[in-house]
């Protein structure tokens, strides 16, 4: 029997696919972070909304209600997207960004339409905010556990590829007329919403999510489906065991979202400290300046390198969002299947939260204090290197698993994590599951079902084959009939 399929693909071949609409929804993500850096100060951008010209308090409001919206929209993952699923916020998501997008590209003279602008803006946010929140969960739960690491950092690099898309269309765009200068680069984004919309409406949910929601049947499907295994298959109830191994050591079934006081209590603080370690990273990301490049390269190359160079500005922020792309990487998941929802809404929460502000805020430190806004940067980077040296533990190589166990050890061995990660050594499947068994991430109950379900499965393929094999075979009577 061949493996189920969606999109008429099962196997590897829908691995890809999904690994590519999830990338795809992280270069609209990098593409809509980039895309104002360029147009902001244009002379046609300002023809339009008057309020911007040389209004550095205006700018940044423009550019940052953005933030906003995505801020509205992780919120609103935060509180119902274990109850709404992977698949369906997704294809959302996307859908209202491309209403946003409309919204903005059709703003006229004449009819309030920076107020229509900074809606779109907004709109387009709290799409971009579900989506963000959503596809690393997604991509993560859908991954095999030896490439969902590299998928991971391939989404993050992805951000920075969009970013570099936006800069070279705005800078293309300036050659063209006033219209076409602002209005394309934001419309274009809506190719990549359709894509990414479109082609979740065929691919499969997350099989973590219909196990928590207890729809074995379905979750049987994907499975077997993303891995090319028969549905029936003892790999197949081999993976699903695995999983609801995970489940059951996080408590979570039934659809039953995650309540946060269970981050404090029940033995359950280390979910929160890892949960606080990924916020964390996000907030020192944000503050450290990051996105003030990103989104204002053109006016502080401008202000500082070029002055009154329009063009000269806009090809350098071309140059350094390449330069981007190549270094650019976002980093390992570190949330286990209790809090990973939640947690990573909570750090694109933070995320959103500290990119509004500083987005906000850096047009008028330009404006203020000059070459002492990178002064600023500069010395809050500083104080971060300390807090990473001795707080975050080393996640590289490591499996979602393996990075399980490494909490699991510093909780139990009351040891750093830090410590715990250095002791631990790369571990295979088997040893995984000896080490899950010994920090109790696993009980033994739970693994002996999963070994039930597999020789079950085992005695009926047996008993299958052996009644085919009997079909097969004449029996003497009917050869001497002959």
């Amino acid at each position: 029997m061949a493996p189920p399929s969606y999109m008429g693909l099962s196997g590897r071949p829908l691995s890809l696919a999904v690994s590519a609409i999830c990338t795809t929804g992280f270069l609209l993500f990098g593409y809509d972070q980039g895309v104002m850096s360029g147009i902001l100060t244009s002379p046609a951008f300002a023809d339009v909304f008057e309020e911007t010209r040389n209004n550095s308090t205006i700018q940044g409001v423009v550019t940052s209600v953005y933030d906003l919206g995505c801020l509205v929209g992780a919120i609103f993952i935060l509180a119902v997207g274990d109850q709404l699923g992977r698949r369906r916020a997704i294809i959302a998501g996307g859908i209202i960004m491309i209403i946003g997008a409309t919204i903005q590209v059709t703003a006229y003279p004449g009819h309030a339409p920076l107020a229509q602008f900074i809606i779109g803006r907004i709109i387009t946010g709290v799409g971009n905010g579900m989506n963000t929140s959503t596809i690393p969960t997604y991509q993560a739960e859908c991954s095999k556990t030896s490439n969902r690491g590299l998928l991971i950092c391939i989404q993050g690099g992805t951000i920075a590829f969009g970013t570099l898309i936006a800069y070279w269309i705005d800078y293309g765009a300036s050659y063209g007329p006033a219209d076409l200068v602002w209005r394309f680069p934001i419309a274009f984004q809506i190719i990549f919403g359709i894509i990414v919309s479109t082609a979740m409406i065929w691919l499969p949910e997350s099989p973590r999510w219909l196990l928590t929601h207890e729809r074995y049947e379905d979750a049987n499907n994907v499975i077997a489906a993303i891995r090319g295994y028969e549905v029936d298959s003892q790999e197949t109830a081999f993976e699903r065991g695995i999983i609801l191994d995970s489940i059951r050591a996080s408590g979570v079934f039934g659809g039953k979202s995650t309540p946060f006081k269970a981050l404090f209590t029940n033995g359950k603080t280390q979910h929160f400290r890892r949960m606080l370690l990924g916020a964390s990273s996000q907030f020192m990301q944000q503050v450290g300046g990051c996105n003030a490049v990103i989104y204002f390269f053109p006016i502080l190359c401008e202000t500082f390198i070029t002055p009154g160079d329009h063009n000269m500005a806009l090809l350098l922020g071309g140059v350094n969002a390449i330069v981007y792309a190549i270094f650019g990487h976002y980093p390992a998941e570190i949330n286990p299947i209790m809090t990973r929802a939640k947690a990573n809404a909570v750090s694109t929460c933070t995320n959103w939260l500290f990119n509004f502000f500083i987005v906000l805020i850096t047009p008028v430190l330009v404006t203020n204090i000059g070459w002492g806004t990178f002064l600023f940067f500069a010395i809050l980077n500083a104080t971060f290197l300390p807090v990473i040296y001795f707080f975050y533990p080393e996640t590289a190589r490591r499996s979602l698993e393996e990075i399980d166990i490494i909490f699991a050890k510093g909780n139990v061995e009351n040891i750093s994590y830090i410590k715990a990660a250095k002791e631990l050594p790369l571990l295979s499947d088997d040893e995984v599951e000896q080490e899950a068994l010994r920090y109790g991430l696993i009980d033994t109950a739970a693994r002996g079902a999963v070994k039930a379900v597999i020789q079950n499965n085992e005695k009926v393929q047996e008993e299958d084959t052996s009644k085919k094999s009997d079909e097969d075979v004449p029996s003497q009577e009917t050869k001497e009939e002959a």
